[in-house]
């Protein structure tokens, strides 16, 4: 339980994602708790709150909320999460963009058209590593970034998530069966429909990925470290063979990180 009383500054951190809508609370830097919410198109503020407001039962009150920081890659989620820290939270988050990073160089087309997730992203990696780094993220896409050894972001790939190329496969089928649920056969030879779909996707999204992280070390002419986020990264490290590491967490410790940087720089202002 948490003394509320005590608490001095907590921090909301939001991602909104074409899934779920990750929410993690920060108490000083540590994260206190975290919770996912479907990303629903219609989802309103009001929604958002009824469910906020019954998870935060460790003593916490709205009025404890000091900052909200949102990563988003969706436009009218990002209306509803707006109008619920208005209506509810009394104050305005902070948008992460391109801008919001000024320490590490987008070094891309068109650095406004890379996503908010894969920045935050780049940020928690180079913040907790220091070296070169290959990040895939397995989420409803699956995006694999590259940044420099000096901390600059170059660029990266974008493929289909496993959950897509799933439901693709049930769609355009007649008689393949949906995946409620992926589970990694003992076997690549399967023996049944269920688990040929669940080899197919998994080994072969485990080659895809090692075959883009072998690329792509090739053009680095360096040995980045290859860090793995999102929802069935664990699955896809326990098969692949480039991961090297597992971070549940990177997306919300990033984006503590640049709210963290943008007060530092305020405050010294």
């Amino acid at each position: 339980m948490i003394d509320a009383c005590a608490v001095a500054f907590m921090l909301l951190a939001v991602d909104i994602g074409n899934t779920n809508i990750v929410m993690g609370l920060f108490d000083q830097g540590s994260r206190v708790n975290s919770w996912r919410l479907r990303s629903r198109m219609d989802l309103t503020e009001d929604e958002i709150h009824v469910f906020l407001y019954n998870v935060l039962k460790d003593g916490i009150a709205y009025g404890n909320v000091s900052g909200v920081i949102i990563s988003s890659v969706v436009p009218s989620l990002s209306l509803s999460l707006g109008k619920f820290c208005e209506k509810y939270l009394g104050r305005s988050p902070y948008w992460v963009d391109a801008s919001s990073v000024p320490d590490m160089p987008l070094l891309v087309d068109d650095p406004r058209s890379v996503g908010a997730d894969r920045i935050v992203n780049a940020v928690a990696a180079y913040h907790k590593y220091r070296s070169s780094l290959i990040v895939i993220d397995f989420g409803t896409a699956t995006t694999v970034d590259c940044i420099s050894e000096n901390g600059a972001y170059l660029g990266g790939t974008i493929s289909p998530g496993l959950k897509i190329s799933s439901e693709a496969l049930f769609q355009k089928t007649s008689q393949l069966p949906r995946i409620e649920r992926f589970t990694l056969p003992a076997t690549v030879i399967a023996k049944n429909t269920i688990n040929s779909m669940n080899a197919g996707i998994i080994y072969g999204y485990a080659g895809l990925v090692d075959g883009i992280v072998r690329r792509l070390k090739k053009e680095l002419d360096s040995n980045p470290k290859v860090i793995a986020t999102g929802g069935l990264a664990p699955l896809i490290a326990d098969v692949a063979e480039t991961i090297d590491r597992v971070e549940p967490n990177l997306t919300l410790e990033g984006l503590w990180i640049i709210y963290e940087k943008r007060d530092n720089k305020a405050a010294k202002a």
